[in-house]
């Protein structure tokens, strides 16, 4: 009589491919669940055995080295591998384990699209964390350029290209209505020829109220006692002179003869004659679609009849504010002018930038380019 053989053995065998087959399928499943999609291009052995990995290495992924760790700079320099930067980073104490983060890289598709540049990193970040960061370079403070010159409207058109999320209406509508800093400004206007000249070092967050409330305050600590003293001895307060100075401004190509253009317009202003000067036509004409500019150039007969406030063939003294935003060198020549007899002043026929001052009009017609 012959023995039945047992069937355990097949059994066992059948159990063991079922659970195979499941950990093949469950493993890959819980690694998506916890790490996101893998990368389509890996083979099925990869999925799995990447997949296996993260989920052995949790740990390593989502555990920062120290989270009180404070940030430091890390560069990724161009054409750096993937193998230098994750040692790097394990050798800075930034990730706990290279080789598992490398993994995750590999498995998530990231490892093609980290960018060179300068990050700011912390111990404190999780490596998924870092993993997410060095895809994008963009540095969180913006260089941000304010010129000598230029209206308020033309520091708003610089915004989109500055890498500030400031939109150009936001900022113009914190100009009308800027915070008030110091009394600088009297109350009810905006805060146009006060926004100082300079180069900014600002958080890409900064919104345009803070944006308008740094410039101010910079504007404020230009204003020395020196300066403010040197207004007041011409009988002007701080609002007058930068308007003074933002005409000046616009009318000099050579600092130096800031004192001397300031001279001539101290001078008018003693008489009672009108200052007579172009950007305040300009100014008053706004934006010319034509020539692309906020500054019209050259002025027509009928540009120096148009009925504002801040035209000064119409009206006499000073306009109702500024213009633009002066630079030190025109707040200077508003403080300390020359002392000249002068009282017109044209361009010169050289191309030089510079001016030729007369003290009367036949001079001043003498004066004319031929």
């Amino acid at each position: 009589m012959k023995k039945k053989r047992s069937c355990l053995p097949w059994i066992i065998l059948i159990l063991l491919f079922i659970g195979i087959v499941a950990i093949s399928v469950y493993i890959p499943i819980v690694a998506e669940q916890s790490y996101g999609s893998p990368v389509p291009a890996l083979t099925p052995w990869q999925r799995f055995s990447y997949s296996f990995q993260l989920i052995w290495h949790a740990a390593n992924l989502s555990v920062p080295v120290d989270s009180l760790g404070a940030e430091q700079l890390f560069v990724i320099e161009q054409g750096e591998t993937i193998y230098s930067i994750s040692n790097r980073l394990e050798e800075s104490g930034l990730i706990h384990n290279a080789g598992v983060f490398r993994i995750y890289l590999i498995y998530r598709g990231l490892d093609t699209t980290v960018q060179s540049g300068k990050y700011t990193l912390s111990p404190a970040m999780t490596a998924i964390g870092i993993a997410q960061a060095l895809q994008d370079a963009t540095p969180t403070e913006v260089t941000f350029r304010v010129l000598a010159g230029w209206r308020m409207e033309e520091v708003a058109a610089s915004l989109p290209t500055s890498g500030l999320s400031i939109a150009p209406e936001a900022f113009t509508t914190a100009m009308q209505n800027p915070p008030q800093v110091s009394g600088l400004l009297p109350a009810g206007v905006s805060a146009e020829g006060f926004l100082y000249p300079e180069t900014y070092i600002l958080p890409r967050s900064t919104t345009a109220n803070q944006l308008v409330s740094v410039l101010l305050q910079k504007f404020t600590a230009s204003l020395t006692v020196e300066l403010k003293d040197g207004f007041s001895r011409q009988g002007l307060d701080a609002y007058q002179a930068v308007t003074l100075a933002s005409i000046i401004e616009r009318e000099a190509v050579v600092d130096e003869e800031m004192p001397l253009i300031a001279s001539v317009f101290y001078n008018r202003l003693a008489i009672g004659m009108k200052l007579e000067t172009d950007p305040t036509v300009q100014y008053a004409l706004g934006y010319n679609l034509s020539q692309g500019t906020w500054w019209t150039n050259p002025l027509t007969l009928s540009d120096l009849k148009v009925d504002s406030p801040y035209n000064t063939y119409l009206y006499d003294g000073l306009p109702p504010g500024p213009i633009c935003n002066p630079g030190t060198a025109a707040l200077q020549a508003v403080a300390f002018p020359a002392q000249t007899p002068y009282y017109y002043f044209r361009a010169r026929c050289d191309d030089s930038g510079l001016h030729a001052f007369a003290e009367t009009f036949d001079q001043h017609l003498q004066n004319t380019c031929p």
